[in-house]
């Protein structure tokens, strides 16, 4: 007889009776030594009552047949067998809730002073608990009428949510709480002061949780290998027969896991608790013995005898509990008693209810008895001169993004450019995802649009909701971080949106993507516009859309060649959601990278000093309107607009393809001009060294607007290549209107960001639009769609290149960035003055935008005190303005 029920009981057993132990030492050391049971030692006991009665009932189940094919469970144990199985089942979340909040409520008492921190502590500890309650209740309520859960044999008219299934579901829930509860407290711990040992012991003390996540992968894929082999048993992946389903057989190893989850989970919560009695009977392995140091008869060291420490990050005060401080002194000497972790304090005696901060918490234990060391030896770790102190991070403050020169900026963005690489190729992903959804599910063309408008619809909710909040008042850094965060949360969703097979689930997930990604689009298209001077933003945001570009050209083919090759069911769609958990993974490593990284930033204050040397050009008024506003205005016009033509374009080729020359391979041709586009975002950002912004895009609407009506008008391979080239000048567009729009908006810069962002909304609606067309006239008549949006947007580059205010505003400038104040002044009475620039075209035309061409000194020295000069030190004056938009037009100045 083949059975698992061996090892199912014996691998329980062992971990439920080790996460016990845990449990009993954490109470020790808490109760004998640090004299003090706290809120998340009595949510730790609840934990473990609760986990208590779901091993026992995993126990139970093993005893009547869990591990067994049906065939060899006897009918007497049935009805036991499946009350176990039920309470198995509700009280999995309801463990997890316990432990989780034991955590998070014992991050809350290590901090008072991170704002930040705390907020952060609060939402994972609701959405914990609000998970939990929601994916419990689901289980309580898993069948109808809730009796038919554990009666046998099943009533023909129950129906049940399979088991799995619900497992499955709840999966992305717990992944993501894992990975927040894994990365909460590095922020604060990475910018403590510690010695070595302490800082390793400090790191695998925080790091346990880390093999929660990894034991969730691998119940996850039990899971999943139970379910697919299940369905294809039965065909049926989503209602449990009551006979002959062996679900007590597939599903015996994902219970195990289960409950090794959750004694993981509570081993390694208790971790951290145990410190104190590690201090206490083993005080060398917590020592640090290249911190000791040997004073003999040295007096008490008092606060006012720490040297002063250069503050590096360090973190606010911290609440403090009791127990950990010196208490003692040795009746002979007049000197501080150490603690046996030798990292004690010697301050005076504390209240016993008194707090202690972080640092000591984690570092230090009770001393033993007075007479334990009685020597005249002192072992420290106290702030002392000859110790050295390391920190994890060395946290600098980051530098200006606009006092950067262009050999400056490249390390920034290329860091920010890997996000625009991620955006692409999550974006082809979902593409293809979408489409074999669509396929299994068999969705009708109206639906599957539903599906890209929810995805659109994100651009326009997540900008002002969240995008621009967290941009303003954190910076570039907390908005990349937040956005990838929230890209993980959506991309984890299509777990079970895939079991499920859920048109409603699949529609949340692609509204969290692109809610998460139009956060990141918020702060890093004006990062890359910004970071640098400014003449050469549109230039280096076509490059890094251009990588986004490559992005979403190598996941399609990824996906269809490979992820995607065999995918013909709802079992092969689960599998590959293993891509989706490696991005999200990405994602999140990404973001603690993204913390560590010096990334520079840019001031509201900044922003509008470097808005302010043009104020002149960016006040002028058109039509009664400052033309900085109205360039603004009509930029956001222009981009919603272009990227409905674009989705149009990409929703609708395949379709276009077809119906022109039916015996092309359209995905190949998707593939091809997708390239296209990709060069074309290259080749922009080259023709901008020689022609200017706007100029390349008053030629890339023209030529859209004449290729997408000959797209209505040419047939067979003709009518291909010519939409082909309507995703080659398409392909410069987008980065010229955003860097654009962004000039002379100031302190409103980031706001101005938000605007334009929320424009990429405009490709929720126009392709519904296409589609009604294409009904009526057929595929080419539904491109007069695409002419129209495009010749709607072509307003934004005439009125550039026709109003003079507006050439002058937006052309850009040589050397426009701030400078940073020279180390020495230059000699007294020399001015050196620059020679006039005129510039006809792009960046080549610009001889200042890479070295300043100088005239030689002039010397002013017959000048009297009363008529000297400003401080040119830096190449600016007062009276500079763009001549042309391109030139910085320096009057000299009067003679005495």
């Amino acid at each position: 007889m083949e059975a698992r029920r061996p090892e199912v009981l014996a691998v329980s057993i062992v971990f439920f009776v080790i996460a016990s132990v845990f449990v009993i030492l954490r109470f020790v050391s808490r109760v004998f030594i640090v004299k003090k049971v706290a809120l998340h030692d009595y949510l730790m006991l609840l934990a473990w009552v609760i986990d208590f009665g779901f091993s026992f009932t995993l126990f139970y189940a093993t005893s009547k047949g869990l591990g067994l094919h049906d065939d060899d469970i006897a009918l007497s144990d049935r009805y036991s067998l499946n009350r176990a199985n039920y309470a198995f089942t509700v009280l999995y979340n309801p463990a997890l809730m316990a432990v989780k909040s034991s955590i998070l409520v014992f991050y809350l008492t290590l901090t008072q002073g991170e704002r930040v921190f705390r907020c952060a502590n609060y939402v994972t500890l609701f959405v914990v608990n609000a998970a939990g309650l929601a994916l419990t209740l689901v289980n309580v309520f898993q069948c109808r009428p809730v009796g038919a859960a554990f009666s046998y044999p099943l009533s023909p008219d129950a129906r049940c949510t399979d088991i799995l299934t619900l497992y499955l579901s709840s999966s992305p829930v717990n992944i993501i709480t894992d990975l927040a509860i894994l990365f909460l407290p590095n922020p604060i711990l990475t910018r403590m002061r510690l010695p070595r040992k302490q800082k390793i012991i400090l790191v695998i003390t925080f790091s346990f949780g880390f093999f929660v996540a990894v034991v969730d992968v691998i119940r996850i894929a039990y899971l999943q290998s139970a379910a697919t082999s299940r369905q294809i048993l039965l065909n049926e992946i989503h209602l449990q027969d009551a006979s002959g389903d062996d679900l007590n057989w597939y599903a015996s190893l994902s219970f195990m896991w289960s409950v090794v989850e959750v004694n993981v989970s509570v081993m390694c919560a208790c971790v951290p608790s145990l410190k104190p009695l590690v201090a206490r009977i083993i005080p060398k392995m917590i020592r640090d013995t290249d911190d000791s140091m040997t004073v003999p008869d040295a007096p008490t060291i008092g606060p006012q005898d720490i040297p002063d420490i250069p503050d590096v990050a360090e973190p606010a005060p911290l609440p403090t509990f009791p127990g950990s401080n010196l208490r003692r002194r040795s009746p002979s000497v007049n000197h501080s008693k150490p603690s046996p972790s030798g990292s004690g304090s010697s301050t005076s005696q504390r209240d016993m209810d008194g707090p202690i901060d972080m640092r000591e918490f984690l570092m230090v234990g009770d001393p033993p008895p007075p007479d334990a060391e009685a020597n005249t030896t002192i072992t420290t770790t106290s702030y002392l001169p000859s110790i050295t102190f390391f920190d994890f991070v060395n946290m600098k403050k980051p530098a200006n993004m606009l006092k950067l020169s262009n050999k400056e900026s490249i390390a920034p963005i290329s860091l920010t450019t890997i996000l625009f690489f991620l955006w692409g190729f999550a974006y082809g992903l979902l593409d293809i995802l979408n489409t074999q959804f669509q396929d299994i599910v068999r969705l009708d063309a109206w639906r599957s649009l539903g599906l890209n408008a929810v995805y659109f619809g994100g651009y326009f909710i997540g900008p002002p909701l969240v995008g621009r909040t967290v941009l303003k008042h954190w910076g570039f850094k907390s908005t990349f971080i937040t956005g990838l965060c929230i890209y993980a949360c959506g991309t984890l969703i299509f777990w079970p949106s895939a079991v499920l097979t859920s048109y409603s689930a699949f529609i949340i997930s692609n509204f969290i993507v692109g809610f998460g990604l139009a956060v990141l689009e918020t702060a890093a298209n004006p990062f890359i516009a910004l970071c640098g001077p400014l003449e050469n933003s549109e230039i280096r945001l076509n490059i890094s859309q251009g990588v986004q570009a490559v992005g979403s050209v190598v996941s399609p083919l990824l996906a269809k060649k490979v992820l995607f090759k065999s995918v013909t069911d709802v079992s092969s769609l689960v599998d590959v959601q293993w891509t989706y958990l490696g991005i999200a993974l990405f994602d999140v490593l990404l973001a603690v990278a993204f913390y560590y990284l010096p990334i520079p930033e840019a001031s509201d204050e900044d922003l509008q000093e470097l808005a302010n040397r043009r104020r002149s050009d960016n006040m002028t008024l058109v039509a009664g309107i400052p033309v900085v506003w109205l360039t603004l205005g009509l930029g956001v016009y222009s981009q919603f607009f272009y990227v409905a033509g674009q989705e149009i374009l990409s929703q609708s080729f395949v379709a276009f393809v077809e119906d022109a020359y039916p015996s092309l391979n359209s995905f190949d041709y998707l593939t091809i001009g997708h390239s296209v586009f990709a060069v074309g975002r290259f080749l922009a950002a080259f023709l901008q060294w020689f022609l200017k912004p706007r100029w390349i895009l008053l030629l890339s609407y023209i030529g859209m607007i004449v290729f997408s009506i000959l797209c209505t008008k040419t047939t067979g391979v003709a009518a291909v290549a010519m939409a082909l080239m309507v995703y080659l000048f398409e392909s410069g567009v987008f980065s010229i209107i955003f860097a654009t729009s962004l000039r002379g908006t100031g302190q409103h810069t980031k706001t101005a960001a938000t605007l334009l962002t929320m424009a990429v909304s405009g490709g929720a609606c126009f392709p519904f639009a296409q589609y009604a067309a294409s009904l009526a006239g057929g595929v080419p008549f539904s491109y007069s769609v695409l002419v129209a949006v495009f010749c709607a947007g072509a307003i934004f580059p005439i009125y550039l290149n026709l109003v003079p205010a507006a050439k002058k505003q937006v052309d850009p400038v040589p050397n426009e960035h701030l400078r940073r104040p020279r180390r020495h002044r230059p000699k007294p009475n020399i001015v050196q003055r620059e020679k006039d620039n005129p510039s006809e075209g792009g960046v080549y035309s610009r001889r200042r935008s890479v070295l300043s061409d100088l005239l030689p000194a002039v010397n002013l020295s017959d000048q009297s005190p009363s008529q000297s000069q400003p401080d040119l030190a830096n190449n600016e004056h007062p009276r500079s303005a763009a001549h042309g938009g391109l030139q910085h037009d320096l009057a000299p100045w009067p003679e005495s």
